[in-house]
């Protein structure tokens, strides 16, 4: 497929002291606040569908999980939805809330080279009707659940129906012991880190590339499931 990962990489001036914990927060309402600015993506962010685009926390990490007011930090966002990478290079730039202002922005399409691994650097999160899926749910059934989230915003993004019959990853390392808590809402969202040794078939390869525009499982809009990756 003629599919590209688009990222771009945003600067931040923080207004105020932010926790680690509620950073993605503070960034989505960034994010959301310039999708506003013209009525086809109020539409889309407002539209109960998938979005396409993931990003990063705040960078550099800071040792206290407080991130400074004052100073400038980096962040990653991607997209495999060309359009919408304009719209952030367009509206992005000088949009603030009042926690951050955004101050440039730079973009760069990710090389499609064969991937041996990808690795969360922000929760993935799956949302099961019985809470964490730890305590209701087993291995199997999560492994199941990432392979079809993803298929399914790929045949949703292509509008087309692929064959299933692939493996996608033959091994999965958890790096967290116990769940990590994200601030969302008034709520607290628990997720993991993870590490998928990714398939050497052609389909794989072709879905972990597009996990890196659109976040693993679920809640990617919001800046879970972001994850970087070791080529081969």
């Amino acid at each position: 497929m003629n599919m590209k990962v688009i990222e771009l990489e945003l600067k931040v001036f923080l207004m105020r002291n932010i926790m680690s914990s509620e950073a993605l927060e503070g960034i989505s309402k960034l994010i959301d606040k310039s999708l506003l600015k013209t009525q086809k993506y109020a539409d889309f962010h407002k539209e109960n569908k998938y979005k396409y685009y993931n990003f990063s926390s705040l960078w550099p990490l800071e040792v206290d999980k407080i991130y400074k007011k004052g100073n400038i930090y980096s962040i990653k966002i991607r997209t495999v939805y060309e359009e919408l990478s304009e719209h952030f290079e367009e509206y992005l730039v000088n949009e603030y809330t009042d926690s951050m202002k955004a101050l440039t922005i730079n973009k760069r399409y990710l090389p499609k080279k064969h991937i041996e691994k990808l690795y969360n650097i922000t929760p993935s999160v799956a949302k099961f009707e019985d809470g964490y899926w730890r305590k209701n749910q087993s291995l199997e059934t999560y492994e199941r659940r990432i392979k079809d989230n993803i298929i399914k915003k790929y045949n949703d993004f292509f509008n087309k129906k692929i064959d299933e019959d692939f493996e996608l990853f033959n091994m999965i390392k958890f790096e967290n012991i116990k769940p990590i808590s994200t601030k969302y809402k008034n709520i607290s969202l628990l997720g993991d880190k993870m590490t998928l040794y990714i398939a050497e078939n052609e389909m794989a390869q072709e879905m972990a590339y597009f996990i890196l525009g659109t976040g693993l499982l679920e809640m990617g809009s919001r800046g879970f499931g972001y994850c970087n990756y070791k080529w081969i």
